[in-house]
Formats: C-alpha cells, sequence, structure tokens
C-alpha cells in the first residue's frame, strides 16, 4: 500500500496527486522522500523563527500523520519522519494559510534560507537581517521558473552577530562587513569563499536575483549530473567565479563594486570582538540588544524534539516571552524576548520538558546524520549509537568545555560538512566469519574533510572507551582555556598517539 500526498497547486489548475515512487530524492514539505523509516517531509523555515500557533500546528500534524517525533536539521528546518498516511488537501491549505507552507509548491524542496537565530536581538549586529530573509523568501515565491534550480541552492544571511553562521556551508553567502564612508552597511559577497565584491543592503536581492537568473541560464544548458541537477559548485568550477559574475553584472543596473582600502576608514565598524569569544553562544542565557531582555538556547541532543514538548515549548514562549522560537543551523533553538524578571521560571519550566540550556554537557554539540535506520547509505546506527554514547560518558566524567562530537554513517557527511572537534565515520569491520558496524576516529579542525584520524576501525561497542580516553586526555594536557579541537591541532601525532597509549594503559 502506498502513500499518496494531495498537493494544492496554483500553477497546474488545482489539487493533484502525487505517489510515493514519485517523491524526489530531496524532501520538503510537499514533496516527502522515501527513507529507510518511511516518508520524510521537511518544513522550510525562512531564518528559523517560528510563533506559538505555527508551532502547535505542526505538533499536532507530527501526532495525526506520524509517531510525534519531529527533528531540528542543520538549516534550520523542522521535519517529521516516518510519516505513514495520506495528508488531507485542508491540511496543506491551513499550512499555507499559517506561512509554514510554501505559497508555490514548485519552490518548496529549495534549501532553507539560513541566517543567525540571534537576527534581530544580537547585542552585536551590524543589521537585522530578517527583512532581508523574507525579501528574498517572497521573491523565491514569485518566480517558479527557480525551482529548476538545484534543490540543494542555498543562500545565507549574517548580519555580523555574534552568534554567526558565516563559517556554516551555504551557496551564496552575504555577510555584514561595516558601514562604508557612506554610513551605509555593506555585505561582502562570498561563492565558496569570499569574492571581494561589496553589496549595500538596498542591493542585496536584486544582486541575488541576477545570481539566481544566471545560475538557471547554466542548468539550462548544461546536462544532469547522475540524474540530478547541476550544483552552483558546478558552474563556478566550469565558468569561475570570475565570469560568472561578469553574467550577472549584465543583469544589474548599477555596477557591482570591489572592496579597497580606501571604502571603508581604518576604524570602520566590524561584527563585534566578542564574536570570537566564543562559538557557542547559541546555548545558554543572554542579554539582548533590547534592554531588560535575554534569549535562552536551548539543547535538543541530535536536534530531537517530540511534539509534546514543541507545544509545551510554543506556550511557555506565548506566555512568559514574545511567542517566537528560533530554530538554529546547530539543530536546537532559543527562545527569544525574555523578560529578565521572568528567566529563572524559563529555566524551571525548560527543565520539567526534560531540556536544558548548558553547553558544556556531551549531548548539547552532538551531530549525527539519519543513520542506518533512515538511510541506505549508512553503515551504521549512528543516532542509537550517538545517544548511547553520551549516556555511558556522562556517568564517567564532565566537561567544563562545549566539544562538538559528530556521528556519519558514511564518507558522505550529510550531518555536518565542516571538521569539527571529533567526528565519527562509520564502517562495516570484519572479524572472523562476523561483520560488525564501527567508526574511524578523526579529531581536530586542521584536516579535510574530517580532521586528523586517531582511531582506525573501532566497533561500535568499544567506541565510548575511546572517545573517553580522548577526553581524558584533553583535560590532563590542555592550556588553560584551550578547546578539544585546538589542543589535537597543537599535537604532533605521535605525540598523540603517545598520550592515548599511556590513557589506555592507565
Amino acid at each position: 500500500m502506498g502513500v499518496y500526498f494531495w498537493i494544492p497547486c496554483v500553477a497546474r489548475g488545482g489539487d493533484y496527486l502525487l505517489a510515493l515512487t514519485d517523491l524526489p530524492t530531496c524532501p520538503g514539505l510537499f514533496y516527502g522522500s522515501q527513507a529507510r523509516d518511511g516518508v520524510l517531509s521537511r518544513m522550510r523555515i525562512p531564518g528559523g523563527i517560528l510563533n506559538a500557533q505555527q508551532c502547535r500546528t505542526i505538533a499536532d500534524l507530527a501526532d495525526q500523520y506520524s509517531t510525534g517525533c519531529l527533528q531540528v536539521t542543520n538549516r534550520a528546518n523542522l521535519q517529521i519522519r516516518e510519516v505513514n498516511s495520506e495528508i488531507a488537501p485542508e491540511v496543506w491549505n491551513r499550512l499555507q494559510e499559517l506561512g509554514i507552507a510554501s505559497r508555490r509548491v514548485e519552490v518548496d524542496p529549495i534549501r532553507n534560507i539560513m541566517a543567525s537565530p540571534t537576527a534581530g536581538i544580537d547585542r552585536h549586529q551590524l543589521l537585522d537581517t530578517r527583512p532581508l530573509v523574507k525579501a528574498w523568501d517572497d521573491y523565491l515565491q514569485t518566480h517558479s521558473e527557480l525551482s529548476e534550480l538545484s534543490p540543494k541552492f542555498s543562500i545565507g544571511f549574517d548580519g555580523g552577530e555574534s552568534v554567526s553562521i558565516e563559517a556554516l556551508r551555504n551557496d551564496i553567502l552575504l555577510a555584514a562587513f561595516g558601514r562604508s564612508t557612506q554610513s551605509e552597511i555593506v555585505f561582502r559577497l562570498h561563492l565558496n569563499g569570499d569574492t571581494g565584491i561589496l553589496i549595500q543592503e538596498s542591493q542585496c536581492i536584486s544582486v541575488l536575483a541576477a545570481l539566481a537568473s544566471a545560475y538557471l541560464e547554466y542548468t539550462k544548458n548544461r546536462p544532469r549530473i547522475d540524474g540530478k541537477k547541476p550544483r552552483l559548485r558546478h558552474l563556478l568550477a566550469d565558468w569561475g567565479a570570475e565570469s560568472y559574475l561578469e553574467r550577472v553584472q549584465q543583469n544589474l543596473p548599477f555596477l557591482l563594486q570591489q572592496f579597497t582600502s580606501c571604502t571603508f576608514p581604518k576604524n570602520r565598524q566590524d561584527a563585534s570582538s566578542e564574536k570570537s569569544l566564543s562559538h557557542h553562544r547559541h546555548l545558554g542565557i543572554y542579554p539582548q540588544q533590547q534592554s531588560g531582555f535575554s534569549y535562552m538556547g536551548i539543547a535538543l541532543p541530535l536536534g530531537r524534539l517530540e511534539s509534546k514538548q514543541l507545544r509545551n515549548l510554543a506556550n511557555l514562549a506565548q506566555n512568559l516571552a514574545s511567542s517566537t522560537l528560533r530554530l538554529t543551523p546547530w539543530q536546537n533553538l532559543l527562545i527569544s524576548d525574555i523578560p529578565n524578571s521572568q528567566l529563572f521560571e524559563v529555566k524551571e519550566q525548560i527543565a520539567d520538558l526534560g531540556l536544558h540550556s548548558s553547553a558544556t554537557r556531551l549531548d548539547s554539540c552532538l551531530v549525527a546524520c539519519a543513520g542506518s535506520s533512515g538511510c541506505a547509505s549508512a553503515a551504521t546506527d549512528t543516532q542509537s549509537h550517538a545517544l548511547a554514547m553520551v549516556r555511558d560518558l556522562a556517568q564517567k566524567l564532565t566537561i567544563d568545555l562545549p566539544i562538538n562530537i559528530h556521528f556519519s554513517g558514511c564518507q558522505k557527511s550529510c550531518a555536518q560538512h565542516q571538521p569539527i572537534d571529533i567526528t565519527l565515520v562509520g564502517i562495516q569491520i570484519e572479524r572472523g566469519d562476523e561483520t560488525i558496524e564501527g567508526y574511524d576516529i578523526y579529531a581536530g579542525r586542521k584536516d579535510l574533510p574530517f580532521g586528523r584520524p586517531i582511531f582506525p576501525a573501532v566497533s561500535a561497542i568499544e567506541m565510548p572507551g575511546a572517545i573517553e580516553r580522548m577526553l581524558r586526555v584533553y583535560q590532563r594536557f590542555r592550556e588553560p582555556g584551550e578547546s578539544f579541537g585546538e589542543f589535537v591541532d597543537r599535537q604532533a601525532i605521535d605525540k598523540l598517539q603517545e598520550l592515548l597509549s599511556t590513557e589506555n594503559r592507565n
């Protein structure tokens, strides 16, 4: 018995039926995709911001059509796994009315628009990027021809916040750079790296539209790659950034501006130096730009959220804050605009929901792909192994600085695209006549794609012990304030292996 979605589609003159066999590999809300554990439906949440009413509706949807489990993704989407029955047309209409679903079905699979989760409330931002996020989403909704682009086409806006997304992967990133001599906020354009192009705030949408248009031209004239639409990185490999920008310039009524030392005074305003003090300001309690208010970043282990928790968080935000939840690309969420007088009450209610806001717990900065339970490409059950590891280690040691741990079921590294503190890549290990699940373990940020190889072919059972040895060596020999990644990168690999071997004997 197949699963079918009724899709309301204005462009096609009414509803049409989408069979399970038609589902694409890149999931959206209307276009779910088949996973091992059922149909996966993913909601685009531009900028990651939801209001309380939207949250309650999503929780009801998860209860009615799946097992009630939701997950925040690494683009601040919200996805429902194990969708197991037909979703009625009136539900789609309701989601569109509430602004949860795209107004144009065709563009729904395009990747979520990424922005800092503290946009508009960050004390160190150069500007509030929320209007730009909305403006670009509105552009997508009115230009259905962009559905011909790869669904992996991704745009990010960084407003210079202390909670920065500048290091996260996007095809196109606009990063606020400072104020020009004319006191205008300008952005630097990144295309797989900084192009040196400066864009005024008022020009951002026009430039993005021209970039998308030139990319669309390329897509129409380029054959598919392994059956898939060409990515923007394929365009850059074929044309080069300079040629691409020349074509973009032809569709703009103004000249693209190259950065020069004369453009900005030496004391130009940059994002605050406090950005470098903490990479984990998406967890914990911090004062907002608005006097008397704070935001609280709440850890969601592996991004998981039960429908009951989402409903209660929405009620909490409505009763004690501004009715707003903000999803983050680090798979957790923030409650913003909490009056400082209500912080203790909010923290208590968060604890009652089985959640916390600490960045110094092993489940706080834990990332894992779907694993073998949800993805045919994965060699290991990453989700179960990750949770079992943190439960085991929580009984044996404590940490006082955040540590990022990433489980990937295969070499694709879908959940985390750059090296972090510890990365575990799933493999199948042959031991005698038996094949067991295991991991190659990497650490540090020095070597691509995963870091420096530390432990090869560790079984899933032995893996928590290997991670424990690494953490104990780090805590014993680190310098004051040194992160785990910095500690590993500072060591010669033979010296590090010697320390780990000594710890194993102890």
